[in-house]
């Protein structure tokens, strides 16, 4: 029987008005220190940003989401936060901020296969649902 092993996950948002507290999710990330596994999954919905605020800056939100993968990814492509060791670099990733891009609390389960995972969290979090 595969080994269940217990991962954490946040939810990407992007909260264009800060004032306001009002938000879109635009991705999951996913930690699984016992599989050696960080990844996030992001895709902006300019559509349901817009509603929320017509100026958004979309270029500057699409850029600061791209950085996260990469800083899970680690290495040079992450800048200095992607040097960081694996757990050091989750840790940074939802550390509560209040910017543009903020994460939900962490929430922890138990998991075979992070990839699974974090496209389950993804379908569920992110995309809007299915009629």
């Amino acid at each position: 029987m595969p080994e269940l092993c217990p991962f954490d996950y946040a939810v990407v948002r992007v909260v264009p008005r800060v004032e306001r507290g009002e938000f879109v999710n635009a991705g999951v990330i996913v930690s699984c220190p016992g599989k050696n596994y960080l990844k996030a999954r992001v895709e902006l919905d300019v559509e349901r940003l817009a509603a929320i605020d017509p100026g958004f800056d979309r270029e500057t939100v699409e850029r600061h989401l791209a950085a996260i993968p990469r800083i899970c990814e680690g290495g040079a492509r992450g800048g200095p936060i992607g040097l960081l060791p694996q757990r050091a670099r989750f840790h940074w990733l939802v550390a509560p901020r209040s910017t543009i891009i903020q994460t939900s609390p962490v929430h922890t389960g138990f998991c075979e296969d992070g990839d699974r995972v974090l496209e389950r969290l993804f379908e569920q979090m992110v995309r809007p649902p299915r009629a």
